[in-house]
């Protein structure tokens, strides 16, 4: 299972390397650079899902 995952604002494209929680889906994502809140995207279970380069564990362990 990945840990990392690479979060891109949608708003003005900040890239961020970020540890992705084991234990709970992160619904609310700062960003680093333009403070934009991020939520996740209709159908996703977190921010990482939509806006991250690896799916959150929680769907990493469903697709196994």
């Amino acid at each position: 299972m990945q840990l990392k995952s690479v979060i891109k604002c949608p708003e003005c494209g900040f890239e961020k390397e970020e540890t992705m929680p084991t234990d709970s889906c992160q619904f609310f994502y700062e960003c680093t650079k333009c403070k934009a809140l991020l939520k996740p995207k209709t159908g996703d279970c977190c921010v990482f899902c939509s806006y991250g380069s690896i799916k959150c564990p929680s769907v990493q362990e469903d697709l196994s």
